[in-house]
């Protein structure tokens, strides 16, 4: 069974899409078999992957049932990946009598839950059914944040939502961590981010990851090039950042795993 991980903050220009493309083809460069899920109508996860512009089918035809999911996904050279595009800004998912909305993700993904290891889900810079959808499926939450001022707002909202979402239709939603994004230890404003990342980690009942991203050129330039950022440059300090962040997130996944299984013995 998949392990499914939703990378999400409300905010956009945090890292959030790069941060989903990082896991998707790091773990998979692993040897592990990975699906990355594109819930941003920006469709940036698919270009950061490698996929063109062709048409093609979307995560919107498999939630609205028209096609199964097996049909849209899509392989690429870094790993597999349910794509998205404009049309998912005006879907109209919300209209309709279904009180199922919630459940659209969970239900489409269920046949092929068995065929991967991991489940990366990228969602849209804002706290609508799609993201609620991808709480509602997810073992794993990760929230990125820039390191500045201006991305700790809205983060009450978000912690609202998680809340909610752990209450009502997800009580196994677990929040990993808090990412910490662009971060230059040497500078006070920084320190201070992280200090309040500290005290709102405490809050959702999680902590701030060790591993922080620092700043690269290469973050950026590696989509251009249709490379993973760990295939274009390898030794920038951000993309050992990434490679150091995904050893943390096994390490923590594994340990929650671990007191799960002996909380229920």
């Amino acid at each position: 069974m998949a392990i499914i991980i939703t990378v999400s903050n409300q905010k956009g220009g945090v890292g959030k899409t790069t941060t989903s493309a990082a896991l998707a083809t790091g773990i998979s460069s692993r040897g592990r078999r990975v699906l990355g899920i594109d819930l941003d109508p920006q469709g940036n996860l698919g270009f950061c992957l490698g996929l063109g512009s062709s048409d093609m089918s979307t995560v919107l035809d498999t939630l609205k049932g028209k096609l199964p999911i097996q049909e849209a996904i899509i392989r690429t050279e870094h790993c597999d990946i349910l794509p998205s595009d404009i049309t998912l800004s005006s879907s109209g998912l919300e209209q309709g009598n279904s009180g199922r909305k919630e459940y659209l993700m969970r239900d489409a993904l269920m046949p092929v839950m068995e065929k991967y290891d991991y489940i990366i889900i990228d969602t849209p810079p804002a706290l609508n059914l799609l993201t609620v959808n991808a709480y509602v499926v997810s073992d794993f939450l990760i929230i990125p944040m820039a390191s500045d001022i201006l991305s700790l707002v809205g983060l009450s909202q978000l912690k609202e939502t998680i809340e909610s979402v752990q209450e009502n239709l997800n009580s196994e939603l677990n929040v990993l961590g808090i990412l910490l994004t662009r971060f230059n230890r040497r500078t006070l404003l920084s320190r201070d981010v992280l200090e309040m990342a500290q005290q709102l980690a405490e809050q959702m009942r999680t902590t701030v990851f060790g591993t922080k991203i620092r700043s690269g050129v290469a973050i950026a330039e590696a989509p251009a090039h249709g490379e993973s950022i760990f295939d274009y440059n390898p030794r920038s300090a951000a993309v050992k950042d990434y490679q150091e962040l995904i050893d943390e997130i096994a390490e923590r996944i594994h340990l929650k795993e671990a007191a799960y299984a002996k909380e229920n013995k």
